[in-house]
């Protein structure tokens, strides 16, 4: 007998999920605690970063500067007609002109050099690559102020040796020349550094197939080798145009003299005019940042829809480009640009320490008896004024950096480590002052803490805090990096066996970054003690700094010999410091 069982439901028509909407999913855990970290984190990051650049842009369309007390929000465009000035005109254009021929020439010499030590059969690769790097490691506004000792049109050490020779080339470096050609040294290391990058790492499997069918060695490097470093140059063009459009120091040292004025440093003469000029100071800041902004964003588009793939799992080893009979010429060249802009500044430099005479008509003066005393390294370094800006930048670079590696590890924690709410915004703040110039974000800081109830201003600490804000881009990419390449599931094991999380962060993901760590520490630290312009706007007598220190000296003019000792000392300083990165690389 047959028995009646419930027949099978239909089956159901296979919709696809992507087309049926899915309700919002909650999660468990209460928004208080889902918002506690980023959300303290935010807090700070916007005290350092966010109110600064607030009050800039609140100075710019108000009448009124930020004082304590006092907050002007009558708002106003008339700050902006400035830009009718024709001295601002020519400050932009001058902006301008310096940003793109430096820039130009710039990429020029670092892909030049990236191509030589990563692609050549140059003689000695190693020592090219070094040569490359170099610049890097002397702060800029050192190099600029040693080239004002060699180019200076009337005593400089160039156009009296020309005297000596009875050669007559004028030489001037205060001028728009000479300050595109010292911008343009001292940053094309940022060029080599990121073109030889991508040079080394290319795959060799596309210039290959261009030699199978039969191109010259110039035909491949135009069609595959040159375009394939393309985003590297761009990169780095984007990067050197917008550190040297915001510059200060340089511009300052070079250009005043000569009358170029550009964008920061008339800003700055604006800041220091009696009465201040704030408001309008601002409004200049805000188009400056616009500008940098601008050009970031162009970055960004014109290499978001292309591919520029160079590195492959298969082991790379390229083919090198014979240079022929040009060998020795090009290396010849590279040996002029290492004396240009090392060997030639450090011994202007230890000249300008040792010469006893304040007055030089001949170099012959300095062979002659007497000519030449070096007490002055043995004076700096027995002056109570060293030794205090000494310790006051030791003191400041060692506070900034150990904070500002704290506050990278917690902000690259809670983005790539966590589930937090808020933690993409908190990468964002991080960020914003790479499109910030160091001038404007300079004068924010202080009117931010002559405006704050906290007094730190006159302090120390102000000096810590405004290097935590300037360098934070660059702790939390280096500490980024360093968690990215860290696998998590050590943490997690470490959390199933019975840790808690702050115990496993400690015990376990901490010694496994601790090289990277090491780095960004080491990297802060250097940054603090290169670090000019923001300090300018917040530092008293009590709280100079070295970099304060030998720019005051060199601005002043009568203790010359004094600054030149100081400069040396602080370079030797600075070389040893960016060594101990490369020798904690090694192991």
């Amino acid at each position: 007998m047959a028995t009646l069982t419930p027949s099978a439901p239909p089956p159901q028509s296979q919709v696809p999920l992507a087309d049926t909407p899915k309700p919002p999913r909650r999660s468990a855990v209460p928004w208080r605690k889902r918002w506690l970290t980023s959300g303290v984190l935010l807090v700070v990051l916007a005290v350092l970063i966010l109110l600064p650049a607030a009050l800039v842009l609140l100075a710019a369309f108000s009448a009124g500067v930020p004082r304590p007390g006092n907050i002007n929000f009558d708002l106003t465009l008339d700050n902006f007609r400035i830009f009718s000035a024709p001295q601002v005109q020519d400050a932009f254009v001058n902006s301008l002109v310096v940003a793109v021929c430096s820039t130009a020439l710039a990429c020029f010499i670092g892909a030049s050099l990236a191509f030589l030590a990563a692609r050549s059969d140059i003689p000695v690769p190693k020592f090219v690559y070094l040569i490359g790097l170099m610049p890097l490691f002397l702060p800029s506004y050192v190099g600029a102020l040693a080239w004002s000792i060699l180019g200076s049109p009337n005593a400089g050490l160039l156009n009296i040796a020309q005297r000596d020779l009875g050669t007559s080339v004028p030489l001037d470096i205060y001028s728009m020349p000479g300050m595109i050609f010292v911008f343009a040294m001292y940053y094309s290391p940022y060029t080599f550094l990121l073109v030889h990058g991508a040079m080394s790492l290319m795959s060799p499997d596309l210039e290959e197939a261009a030699r199978v069918h039969g191109a010259s060695s110039r035909g491949m490097l135009r069609l595959v080798s040159f375009p394939l470093a393309l985003p590297a140059l761009i990169g780095s063009a984007i990067l050197t145009f917008t550190l040297i459009f915001e510059n200060f120091p340089v511009a300052q040292v070079l250009g005043t003299p000569g009358g170029v004025d550009t964008l920061p440093t008339f800003i700055f003469r604006l800041l220091n005019a009696t009465p201040s000029r704030g408001n309008e100071s601002a409004a200049i800041a805000v188009v400056l940042v616009a500008i940098v902004v601008l050009v970031t964003w162009l970055q960004n588009r014109a290499l978001r829809k292309r591919s520029f793939t160079t590195v492959t799992g298969k082991g790379v080893r390229q083919k090198k480009v014979t240079l022929g009979r040009a060998r020795i010429p090009v290396l010849l060249l590279t040996l002029v640009f290492f004396c240009l802009s090392i060997v030639l500044p450090i011994a202007a430099l230890v000249v300008t320490a040792g010469q006893t005479s304040p007055y030089m008509t001949s170099l012959s003066q300095l062979t002659a008896p007497g000519g030449l005393d070096f007490s002055s390294f043995n004076d700096v370094l027995g002056s109570s004024g060293f030794r205090e800006a000494a310790f006051n930048s030791a003191v400041v670079s060692v506070f900034a950096a150990v904070a500002g590696t704290l506050l990278a590890f917690l902000c690259g924690y809670v983005v790539y480590r966590s589930k937090a709410s808020g933690r993409g915004l908190v990468e964002t703040v991080s960020m914003v002052p790479l499109a910030i110039p160091a001038v404007v974000l300079g004068m924010g800081l202080l009117w931010t803490w002559l405006v704050m109830p906290i007094p730190l201003y006159g302090t120390l600490a102000v000096l810590v805090v405004a290097f935590l804000a300037v360098q934070s881009p660059q702790g939390f990419r280096g500490v980024a990096s360093s968690i990215l390449a860290t696998d998590r599931d050590l943490e997690d094991s470490a959390v199933m066996l019975g840790a808690n999380r702050a115990t496993a962060i400690t015990r376990v993901t901490v010694p496994l970054m601790k090289v990277g760590l090491l780095s960004t520490f080491l990297l802060l630290l250097m940054l603090s003690m290169r670090e000019l312009t923001v300090p300018l706007f917040l530092y008293t007598s009590d709280t100079e700094i070295l970099s304060i220190a030998i720019y005051d000296a060199f601005e002043n003019g009568g203790a010359l010999r004094e600054a030149a000792a100081m400069s040396v000392i602080y370079t030797a300083f600075m070389f040893v410091l960016s060594y101990i990165p490369r020798r904690l690389a090694r192991q």
